[in-house]
């Protein structure tokens, strides 16, 4: 049968330890609360054996069997067995035997007591008779032994086994069956308890007939077995039976967690919403990894572009080249803007769809990727601002120059924001690095109607992205880092490396920065339209996290007390 649950003294102290917790974990809700009435507590009183069978199986007359009850009291105990609603306790060897009304008659009140009693048991007797347990009550047994726990602590009887027609090994072959998996686990034992009580009372029976119905009733064998369970006493049987009532207790209040009506559309919403956000998230965030890594490519492919023209004469890199890359390193940081901007819209327009204008638009997107060569340059001109003026200038087919002026001018007073993005819509690169989803102007050299409002916006910010391009560019205008070496070839090699070293490291904080600025924009945002849908929201999402609180805790003691259960039956 295995070893048993003990601490010295009395009950399991664990056992008790979890009843406790339970009580604290199920006191918290009213959806729980009444169930800490039949949580186990400290109890030292004599082992319960209960009976549990249909009402004409014969429980009484197996108690008034071994008992040996005289006949007179045998005739009053049948007689109200029928009409008991509750158990009957009857003392035995020194436990309890408890007479469970009957089950399977049709009267639920007579059902509900039955389940009472079975529930405050230690042990069962599962009596049926000879014409074996129809569907109802093989399922009946089955509960028992398995989902309440009694598996190793009951005896099947089958009672009757002297009716005519009644074949001993085809009944416990049927019987075993219906038994399935605990057919080895659990006693079987056929008996006659009527004949026992014959044998004991029937004046006219003679002395060989007496001992020959008593010694075929079964009911020596019953009586071993049942001693044999409760040989262990109080202290190592309790604790397993109060383990697996705990167990019944912590299911059914998992049962009272399950959500309907108004509640489980409310709860249904808020996980419908939160799913929604989640994709959105993991939408803008998918796009905001891509495009920051396509930027920190097309950075590092810029710089490999400018190492590779270095001059061998020189060290120099073509003014050309120069502007070129720095065209490069500002589309692509424009770009981003553009595609980034383009995911956090279309996941609102997605947004919309499902939940309404309710939803709040999106702030557009402004690069505030802060690094120290974004920071604005003092008035003052430095001989590196000169170099790159000098070079802008050389280089005015391609408009580099104007570039230049555009950052010095938005440096030196935002106010002039306006004019300068009236002047900047009068060229093409400068439109693209506006607006290039032409949303606000329309691409041929003027702003829409609604336009000029929303690009003076982004101004100051485009402003930034090409002042850092163009510091970005610093190294390839400056020919002091030209190592005076005898060896010109070991110098421009060395520059070479040098630049590709300092356009990775660019790309590295690019795509750094960038994310780091996406996603507190995704963040901001998002805060905002689970504020603006708190109303739909928040009823389902409080009984949700009440629900998810309460089912952790219970089914954290419910795997504890299945332990100890599981350490019983080991």
């Amino acid at each position: 049968m295995g070893t048993r649950l003990t601490t010295d003294g009395g009950p399991s102290a664990r056992v008790l330890a979890l009843s406790a917790q339970a009580e604290e974990v199920l006191n918290t809700h009213p959806r729980t609360r009444d169930l800490t009435a039949s949580l186990p507590q400290a109890d030292t009183s004599p082992l319960r054996i209960a009976l549990l069978g249909p009402y004409s199986a014969g429980k009484s007359m197996l108690i008034a069997a071994l008992r040996r009850l005289p006949a007179a009291e045998v005739e009053r105990l049948v007689d109200a067995a029928p009409k008991t609603q509750e158990a009957m306790l009857h003392p035995w060897n020194g436990v309890t035997l408890v007479d469970l009304p009957g089950t399977l008659s049709g009267n639920d009140e007579h059902s509900a007591a039955a389940r009472r009693g079975v529930r405050g048991a230690d042990a069962l007797m599962i009596v049926t008779t000879s014409e074996l347990p129809g569907e109802s009550e093989t399922k009946a047994i089955l509960q028992a032994l398995d989902t309440d726990g009694f598996a190793d602590r009951s005896v099947v009887v089958i009672n009757k086994m002297s009716a005519e027609n009644s074949d001993r090994d085809v009944i416990l072959d049927e019987i075993r069956k219906r038994l399935g998996p605990f057919a080895d686990r659990v006693p079987i034992v056929p008996t006659d308890a009527r004949d026992y009580v014959d044998a004991a009372n029937d004046p006219e029976l003679t002395d060989k007939h007496r001992e020959l119905l008593a010694s075929e009733s079964g009911i020596e064998a019953l009586t071993s077995e049942l001693r044999r369970i409760i040989a262990p006493g109080v202290e190592s049987v309790r604790p397993t039976a109060q383990a697996c009532e705990l167990i019944r207790v912590l299911r059914h209040a998992e049962q009272r967690w399950e959500l309907d009506g108004e509640e489980l559309d409310a709860a249904q919403t808020a996980k419908k919403v939160e799913e929604s956000f989640s994709r959105a998230k993991e939408g803008v965030r998918d796009a905001l990894e891509r495009e920051s890594e396509v930027v920190a490519s097309r950075i590092r492919t810029a710089g490999g572009r400018a190492a590779d023209s270095v001059s061998e004469k020189n060290g120099v890199v073509p003014v050309d080249i120069a502007t070129a890359v720095t065209g490069e390193v500002v589309d692509a940081r424009t770009d981003f803007d553009v595609r980034f901007s383009s995911s956090v819209r279309a996941t609102f327009d997605a947004l919309v769809a499902e939940y309404g204008n309710g939803v709040p638009e999106p702030e557009d997107w402004v690069n505030v990727v802060d690094s120290p060569e974004a920071t604005l340059a003092a008035p003052t001109e430095s001989p590196y601002k000169r170099a790159i003026r000098e070079a802008a200038e050389k280089a005015a087919k391609v408009e580099a120059g104007r570039l230049y002026v555009w950052v010095k001018r938005v440096a030196a007073s935002s106010e002039r924001a306006a004019d300068v993005a009236d002047w900047l819509n009068k060229t093409r690169a400068g439109q693209k690095v506006l607006d290039a989803s032409g949303k606000i102007t329309d691409g041929v050299g003027k702003f829409k109607p609604w336009g000029k409002g929303k690009a003076t916006k982004k101004v100051a910010g485009a402003a930034t992205t090409v002042q850092w391009a163009m510091a970005t560019m610093g190294p390839l205008m400056d020919l002091k880092s030209i190592a005076q070496d005898q060896s010109k070839r070991m110098a421009i090699s060395k520059r070479r490396r040098a630049l590709r070293d300092h356009f990775t490291n660019v790309a590295l904080g690019q795509r750094t920065d960038l994310v780091a600025a996406g996603e507190q924009h995704l963040r901001e945002w998002i805060a905002e339209v689970e504020h603006s849908l708190s109303d739909l929201t928040h009823p389902g999402a409080q009984i949700s996290a009440a629900r998810e609180t309460a089912l952790t805790e219970i089914r954290s003691l419910r795997d504890e007390a299945e332990k100890l259960v599981g350490q019983a039956t080991d």
